[in-house]
């Protein structure tokens, strides 16, 4: 099994639990293969929370549209982020968001990856 610390060091606790478990089957070849894409792709916290910031003092939903959800975005854009209400929400859960995002970018580089075996 990989060693998903030295792979990616980056990744918060929960994160890393969920990750492991995608690459407990993974030789080391295709292991170094995932975390090299899924680095590239991977959301960190500190960005969605800054994103979340920009969001609340200036433009809404700039955090939906970094976590690739248009609609929220365009929602959140058009209604001052739900009245600020949802901004303040999204400030509160920006780790869940966060992780949310990063597990389904695990599932599409675990997808990509088994389309090219």
């Amino acid at each position: 099994m990989p060693n998903v610390m030295q792979l990616l060091p980056m990744l918060e606790p929960d994160e890393m639990i969920y990750i492991q478990n995608f690459m407990k089957e993974m030789d080391d070849a295709k292991a170094q293969q995932f975390a090299a894409v899924y680095h590239a792709r991977r959301k960190d916290t500190q960005t969605v929370l800054i994103a979340t910031l920009v969001g609340f003092f200036g433009i809404g939903g700039v955090q939906r549209f970094l976590l690739q959800q248009t609609a929220m975005g365009m929602l959140y854009l058009f209604t001052l982020g739900l009245c600020f209400i949802g901004t303040i929400v999204d400030l509160v859960n920006h780790r869940q968001l966060t992780l949310e995002y990063n597990i389904q970018v695990a599932r599409e580089v675990i997808q990509l990856l088994k389309s090219q075996s």
